[in-house]
């Protein structure tokens, strides 16, 4: 089951009650929703074996209780409070796996097809989605949800709360119930949260597939739990929709099963405001009478409806040719209107481009005339150090030209100065350069000398040995 609906059902087979977990015997009623009862006393005489007795909660708190009959699938009545009435809400139809299997871990109500295989034995003791497909019955609430608060409404959408109705019973009975709350029950109770509501159906022999039973009849039970508190009965046949009969609690009491006590405490007629009951009883009355006029009503409209068939087959061709001229009619308004849609349309863009070009036109000339503005300052201040800039240049010329004026005379005279200096240095260098120049000349003169006499000495030795002839030994 998703996590944002969350059900935690009390479930017991009289007498034990649980939620969830092992039934304990110190445990009475509907536990924690015995609060939906007067004096938190549930009605006595339900003691059958196989009536379940189902804490309906939502988001971990009690809604509302229902005493369930797992032999007729169906619940024999189901207790609630009046809170603020809202509109219905998404129907989500859940069931209860532990009526069918008590020793499941699915301690929870969930969809019947998220079930599967987890449940043993399902739709064994209640009924099932599938029971009413195709059957021509629904499935009519016994706590309707409009009846109820908006977070209460997921609670109502389960089919332990759902009886076999047929489509126009039902709408009749929640239309009775709402006409009845709203005019006669909730205008006659000072407090309005101590008007507590029994809501049930008496099974009949009639099935739906055989193993739903239908309700031969509809019943409700108020009772006003406050100062000048009051209660009352009334009893719908299902063969008859537009009945409704009042009577007493204790005449109510007569029609189900011997033993039954349906309230307790001052919700007991012995302690009751008969003058609020009495002015309740015609409340109800009037609004019976409403609709027997409308029943009345009913019939003859279906006396007269033969004529309205004739009248309406003759005046079907008139009606179409209406029709059709209204038809074009529309048309023609409908394109005169989208032509004038489109004309607007065009001359409003045209406007609207002509001043969004206009627009721009002017940002854009204001921001090419602030940019001037905001340049000018620059632009002087930058024309103001180039004119400072250039008087530095040209001082820094003149400077370098005088220094390089005075420079030439002065380096002449450093020069002319320092002639006779080294000159005189000088004369020392130049006599022993002249020295070594002579020296290593007459050096160079002996030893070309020396050389010439030798390669004389070589060439005379060559050609004596060459041209005289040897002399022998004995010369």
């Amino acid at each position: 089951m998703k996590t944002s609906i969350v059900f935690l059902l009390c479930i017991s087979v009289f007498p034990g009650l649980s939620q969830g977990r092992v039934v304990r015997e110190d445990e009475t009623g509907f536990a924690e929703c015995n609060v939906f009862f007067p004096g938190q006393v549930p009605p006595e005489g339900f003691t059958e074996p196989f009536h379940v007795k189902i804490c309906q909660q939502y988001n971990k708190e009690p809604r509302f209780a229902t005493l369930y009959s797992t032999k007729d699938k169906i619940p024999l009545y189901s207790a609630f409070k009046f809170t603020k009435p809202a509109q219905s809400g998404e129907e989500n139809w859940l069931v209860e796996p532990q009526i069918d299997d008590p020793e499941n871990d699915l301690h929870e109500m969930v969809h019947e097809a998220d079930i599967g295989d987890t449940v043993a034995n399902l739709g064994a003791n209640q009924a099932l989605t599938s029971d009413y497909v195709g059957s021509g019955y629904e499935r009519g609430l016994l706590n309707p949800s409009f009846l109820n608060e908006e977070d209460f409404q997921v609670a109502t959408y389960t089919l332990t709360n759902a009886v076999p109705l047929s489509p126009a019973l039902s709408k009749s009975w929640h239309r009775d119930i709402e006409k009845v709350m709203e005019q006669a029950l909730i205008p006659h109770c000072s407090k309005m949260n101590h008007l507590y509501l029994l809501v049930g159906a008496i099974p009949s022999s009639v099935q739906v597939k055989g193993k739903v039973s239908v309700p031969e009849s509809l019943w409700l039970a108020a009772c006003c739990d406050a100062p000048e508190g009051w209660s009352l009965g009334l009893v719908k046949k299902i063969n008859d929709e537009n009945s409704l009969a009042d009577l007493t609690v204790r005449e109510l009491e007569k029609q189900l099963l011997p033993g039954v006590h349906l309230f307790k405490g001052s919700c007991g007629e012995d302690k009751q405001s008969r003058e609020k009951r009495e002015a309740v009883f015609q409340v109800l009355s009037q609004i019976r009478s409403g609709e027997q006029a409308g029943t009345s009503n009913n019939r003859e409209t279906k006396e007269s409806g033969w004529v309205r068939r004739v009248a309406g087959i003759i005046a079907t061709p008139f009606i179409k040719l209406l029709e059709l001229i209204i038809y074009i009619f529309v048309e023609l308004v409908k394109f005169v209107f989208y032509f004038l849609w489109l004309v607007v349309k065009r001359v409003v863009g045209t406007i609207l481009g002509g001043v969004y070009s206009l627009w721009n036109g002017m940002v854009s000339y204001l921001k090419a005339v602030s940019m001037v503005l905001i340049s000018i300052p620059y632009d002087v201040g930058r024309v103001i150090i180039n004119i400072f800039l250039g008087f530095l240049q040209i001082v820094q010329d003149v400077l370098s030209l005088t220094y390089r004026i005075l420079s030439i005379p002065v380096g002449f005279v450093l020069h002319l100065a320092a002639f006779p200096y080294h000159t005189i240095c000088a004369i020392p260098s130049v006599l022993k350069d002249v020295a070594t120049g002579l020296g290593g000349t007459f050096s160079l003169v002996i030893d070309a000398t020396a050389a010439v006499l030798h390669g004389f000495y070589y060439l005379a030795s060559h050609i004596v040995k060459r041209f005289i002839p040897k002399g022998s030994s004995g010369d």
